[in-house]
């Protein structure tokens, strides 16, 4: 176990160099978010409807757009010069490919989410107060759902011509249910609701993410063995 986790935190690290040099995912991603918030904040009309109402569904919705855009490069990188064929060729347990990818995208994905973070409150001048915690928390669990099922995915879709559109065409309807639950928790916290109100939404995150990571671990091989 130690030996795959190692193996995998190598995958990881390669990823993240790559993306250093370049910057290009992340740099799109958090420019994409800042557009969407700038767009939500000018449409909202204060006198009907105020931020705190609105904040969580615009924060979701610009974590969920912008983690697509930045996982659209966790296996694109790897179709120039057979990158791919070389890494599947390693001595490296599938497994291990598969994680060390996943926690490379968790690294984008939380690097965005925790810049976009601060513009949604400088935007929407929401105050978090003691709800950032339960927010980073959530935020935590409903990423690491669907960050799972995104790089399952991202796999799938690097062989084909329309790589970059239809990993968000298979991504999306498997991103609703952690969204929704994220949202509902998230307005919870902001409204200083009782922990007992999100117990079902939290009890559906843990379960989507055991599910969906035990299984998306599973299938790799086959996946790209195809």
């Amino acid at each position: 176990m130690s030996e795959a986790l190692r193996l995998a935190l190598v995958v990881a690290g390669k990823d993240l160099r790559a993306e250093l040099r370049s910057r290009t995912a992340l740099l799109s991603a958090l420019v994409f978010s800042a557009l969407v918030l700038v767009i939500f904040n000018f449409a909202r009309d204060p006198t009907v409807l105020a931020a705190a109402d609105l904040a969580p569904s615009v924060l979701w919705v610009t974590f969920a757009l912008a983690a697509t855009v930045t996982m659209n490069r966790a296996f694109t990188v790897e179709r120039e010069n057979g990158a791919l064929d070389g890494l599947l060729l390693a001595p490296i347990p599938r497994e291990a490919i598969f994680l060390g990818k996943l926690l490379a995208n968790l690294a984008f994905v939380g690097t965005v989410e925790a810049l976009t973070l601060p513009l949604l409150i400088l935007f929407f001048n929401v105050d978090f107060g003691r709800a950032l915690p339960g927010v980073v928390g959530v935020t935590a669990l409903a990423t690491l759902g669907f960050v799972s099922v995104g790089t399952i995915f991202g796999a799938m879709a690097v062989r084909t011509r329309f790589a970059e559109l239809l990993l968000p065409v298979l991504l999306l309807p498997f991103m609703v249910p952690p969204i929704i639950a994220a949202v509902q928790v998230t307005s919870r916290l902001l409204a200083g609701r009782p922990l007992s109100e999100m117990g079902g939404w939290l009890r559906l995150l843990t379960l989507y993410d055991i599910v969906f990571v035990t299984l998306c671990t599973m299938v790799f091989s086959a996946v790209v063995d195809e």
